[in-house]
């Protein structure tokens, strides 16, 4: 590696990081610098991710306490973006690189919607005061589905996955804005995470 790679990527890695506290939105910036710099899709995106457990270690630990008391609900969170993350890292795995790139440009175009029209999404915010909204058990099973999906998400591809897993927690769980941000840094972090583990046994890490 040269040193204008690495100063490359270096400016693409601190542009990462500024957008991954902002909005989310660290693999739209350092997934297409390891594509330009001339890594190969699916190895980029591998590599990708497992940049993405450093960037997202500090925003995981700094949100903890303002998940205190949340635990039960908080562990059956991660553990759904977990399972799914194993699903979409092992879908990777399996299916062939070329199907990846045809699929890429569409998620990045529906995350890219997603965090244009996400403020403007009706949300199930708890007010103080209001008492706790209780989900039937179709509401539940769907909230379990989609909460798994974007876990599958994370662990297959993973840009913008903050985001999309924002707009899930604010749609289907009942509590503050600012919960939600820190249950949406905590679960991304582990699904970022658990993927990596699988990459590093299973494939290659630029």
């Amino acid at each position: 590696m040269n040193f204008s790679i690495f100063a490359f990527l270096l400016i693409a890695g601190i542009g990462a990081g500024l957008t991954s506290t902002l909005a989310g939105l660290a693999s739209l910036v350092s997934y297409p610098a390891l594509l330009a710099i001339g890594v190969p899709p699916v190895i980029a995106n591998v590599t990708n991710t497992a940049a993405l457990v450093f960037t997202g270690v500090g925003s995981a630990v700094s949100s903890l306490p303002e998940l205190r008391g949340r635990g039960k609900f908080l562990w059956r969170l991660i553990l759904l973006v977990s399972l799914g993350s194993i699903f979409g890292s092992a879908l990777l795995l399996i299916a062939p690189a070329a199907t990846f790139e045809k699929v890429v440009p569409f998620f990045i175009i529906a995350a890219g919607l997603l965090l244009l029209f996400s403020g403007r999404l009706p949300t199930q915010e708890h007010r103080p005061g209001e008492p706790a909204r209780t989900l039937t058990f179709g509401q539940e099973a769907a909230q379990t589905i989609v909460i798994f999906v974007t876990g599958a998400y994370a662990g297959y591809f993973g840009a913008a996955t903050g985001v999309v897993m924002l707009a899930t927690l604010t749609l289907t769980v009942d509590q503050p804005f600012i919960v939600s941000n820190s249950m949406k840094n905590l679960t991304g972090f582990a699904a970022n995470a658990i993927a990596t583990v699988i990459y590093a046994f299973t494939t290659k890490i630029e």
